[in-house]
């Protein structure tokens, strides 16, 4: 109908003003008898849906794909998380693209830290009481002051097992001076602590400890003690335990009658790896006891020489309230020697 009405509106336009000026001036023009045909537009036909192609998301960079393919090859997580970062700040539109590669390296990396562990543990497990022991053997001169000064020599091991959940120390050590043909100097003095642990932190402990040193006034010490212990600090770089615990000690004085005293044993162990070539230590104890008290400290710096062979300079004080008579209170001894570790 309303093709009709637009095909006939040309002639209604050109008929109504002819019959508006009258018919003395214009003859009246006459509608043909039929309407002409109507008016059909040729249009394609109308698509039912909008097609959808399907478009690729947009790819991260070569460049920057192939620098975190070359960081995540490598071990260093803190490097990657570096890279990752600065990735991120210069392709924001790929942000998800960089997230997924990092969790893929995360996923991957902790799937092979878990098989690692898994393996060391296994490895532990089967080993004998021989094995995993690690050590170290000292070699070198030192000088003490206080009831002796003089230089001398000295020496030391110290040997190191770690397991689950055992850990055992052996250690010894030996000084000897000697000024014109008399022994100014002779202590021997040797240690063994198993540990047990109990959770991340805290341990068990006992030690046996054996000292003898003729110029501070005992043939021989014998000290016997055990307790609880805490691991303060426990990462790659920084180790720090403290010790507490009742121990019992047996003395025989060169000049004096011998006894066995009770005390209270504290301790503390510090190791501090400054650098892969660096390395500061500080361990201390102290002996509580009713009559008698000796306080003793060690700091010692390591520097690597070559592969297993380390420089160690160390200070040594040791500290007596109630001496033998006519001993000293205080020792102190400088230590300078090599250490080779296996």
């Amino acid at each position: 109908m309303h093709r009709r009405v637009l095909a006939s509106l040309p002639f209604l336009m050109l008929a109504v003003p002819a019959h508006a000026q009258g018919p003395e001036e214009h003859p009246l023009i006459v509608l043909p008898a039929e309407p002409p045909p109507p008016l059909v537009l040729e249009l394609p036909p109308y698509p039912e849906f909008v097609p959808f192609i399907r478009v690729e998301k947009p790819r991260l960079a070569k460049q920057v794909r192939a620098m975190l393919d070359a960081a995540m090859q490598t071990d260093d997580s803190a490097a990657v998380a570096a890279v990752v970062k600065f990735a991120q700040q210069t392709q924001p539109y790929d942000k998800d693209e960089i997230r997924d590669l990092q969790r893929a390296y995360l996923d991957r990396r902790a799937r092979e830290l878990a098989a690692k562990t898994e393996a060391e543990l296994a490895r532990i497990r089967a080993s004998g009481p021989l094995e995993l022991w690690k050590g170290q053997i000292e070699l070198g001169a030192f000088r003490s002051t206080g009831n002796t000064d003089n230089f001398g020599f000295t020496a030391a091991f110290n040997f190191n097992r770690k397991g689950i959940e055992w850990e055992h120390i052996v250690q010894a050590r030996a000084d000897y001076q000697e000024d014109r043909g008399v022994i100014t100097r002779e202590q021997y003095s040797a240690s063994y602590q198993p540990r047990y642990t109990l959770n991340e932190g805290f341990f068990t402990y006992a030690r046996t400890q054996y000292e003898r040193d003729r110029i501070q006034g005992f043939e021989d010490r014998y000290t016997l003690s055990g307790g609880l212990g805490y691991r303060v600090l426990n990462g790659r770089t920084k180790t720090l335990s403290l010790e507490a615990g009742p121990a019992v000690r047996r003395i025989n004085y060169v000049d004096e009658p011998n006894e066995t005293t009770w005390s209270v044993l504290t301790s503390i162990d510090f190791d501090w790896k400054i650098n892969p070539q660096l390395k500061l230590t500080q361990d201390a104890s102290a002996y509580v006891g009713s009559d008698n008290n000796t306080f003793t400290s060690l700091t010692a710096l390591e520097s690597g020489l070559v592969k297993g062979l380390k420089a160690k300079l160390s200070y040594a004080i040791e500290h007596e309230t109630s001496p033998p008579d006519g001993s000293l209170k205080t020792d102190t001894i400088s230590r300078f020697s090599l250490v080779y570790g296996f």
